[in-house]
């Protein structure tokens, strides 16, 4: 077995130490004695008027239970600030109430899913593991069967691929592999997906733009490749120009660069940049060289960061719920660990256009 070595980052708060003021009396329903310390399911289940099995059963999730009863025990809970004790409930039921999302590595870029699965697992009483798994995918595999000894997770979500282990001994819990990043955390399949750039270049191909310029992310990128093939796609498609396709590193300052750069007598008059950073860029350096926005050259992002809303002007840019698309991805992965059967998932778009002042009709 291999020992491994991983950088985890708790995400969840430990759910073994009761949230709000200590008070026992607040805690404990009146007429009702009990032992100082935490709460228990006997506690609750005097406060819902129901045995302590039924509440366990409703801990479990077992199912079968009364609406109304799985009412008052959850008021109960609520009244009581139960929290369950996962030491004492892996024991008894050998579920630790932990899940591992699995990364490639752990760097500064926080995926917006990692948002969404955290706060899905935490509302489902599971608490979240974030693990770097730096390596190949079978480096990856040895160190994910030797995370899952002793049942220390219930069950993984992976943002990397992750094979099937060689020996049945090696069973591993329930996996859902999202896998929409590489080892060095660039986003592929879905999630580089570029077909919205032929919707921006439609968007302003109708405002009148006859001419683009598209800064482009890095040549390593999918997301970055496949944008810049349907941007000049979109272009030829329409009968447009494409000044040049500029490469760029997803940074401000690739995106100064070019706008600083691009000739006066370009006849370019808008501006489609490969993320909202680079965007921020094109707006900097097209402000220092005093040509307005979007009275003589319009501005397109994408990502819909925060800040594009407060810029001045505010970005026009692409949005992707990601955060939604990981919590999908967590919710079916709960359901494997219960064993229930799959619920339909609602179709999430991939992303959106969302058009600000940062994008206008062409220059006379």
């Amino acid at each position: 077995m291999h020992r491994v070595d991983v950088l985890e980052r708790r995400l969840a708060i430990d759910e073994s130490r009761p949230h709000g003021p200590s008070g026992r009396e607040r805690l404990m329903p009146a007429g009702h004695a009990s032992k100082p310390g935490r709460v228990t399911m006997v506690d609750v289940a005097a406060r819902a008027g129901v045995s302590h099995q039924t509440v366990s059963r409703y801990m479990r999730h077992d199912g079968g239970l009364k609406p109304a009863t799985s009412a008052r025990i959850e008021r109960a809970v609520a009244e009581l600030g139960f929290r369950p004790d996962p030491i004492a409930r892996s024991m008894r039921t050998r579920r630790s109430g932990r899940i591992a999302l699995v990364l490639p590595e752990i760097s500064d870029f926080v995926p917006a899913d990692l948002v969404g699965s955290s706060a899905a697992a935490r509302e489902a009483g599971y608490a979240l593991d974030v693990v770097g798994l730096p390596g190949d995918e079978a480096a990856r595999r040895a160190r994910v069967i030797d995370l899952c000894g002793n049942d220390r997770v219930e069950g993984i979500l992976a943002f990397t691929s992750i094979s099937a282990p060689d020996s049945p001994s090696d069973a591993l819990p329930p996996i859902v592999v999202v896998g929409e990043y590489d080892d060095r955390m660039r986003t592929t399949g879905a999630y580089a997906d570029g077909a919205l750039t032929a919707d921006i270049v439609k968007h302003l191909a109708s405002l009148g733009h006859r001419c683009l310029l598209h800064v482009a992310g890095p040549s390593d990128w999918a997301s970055a490749r496949n944008r810049r093939a349907v941007y000049l796609s979109a272009v030829r498609d329409l009968g447009l120009s494409s000044y040049g396709v500029v490469s760029g590193d997803w940074s401000v300052e690739s995106g100064y660069r070019a706008a600083v750069e691009l000739p006066v007598d370009s006849g370019v008059t808008a501006i489609v940049a490969a993320n909202d950073h680079v965007a921020f860029g094109v707006l900097r350096g097209l402000a220092a060289r005093g040509i307005s926005v979007p009275t003589d050259m319009s501005v397109f992002g994408w990502d819909d960061v925060q800040i594009a809303a407060f810029t001045d002007p505010p970005l026009s840019t692409v949005a992707v719920d990601r955060a939604q698309l990981g919590r999908l991805a967590i919710e079916r992965l709960i359901e494997r660990i219960r064993g229930e059967p799959p619920k339909p998932s609602p179709t999430v778009p991939h992303g959106r256009l969302i058009l600000r002042r940062s994008t206008g009709p062409a220059p006379r």
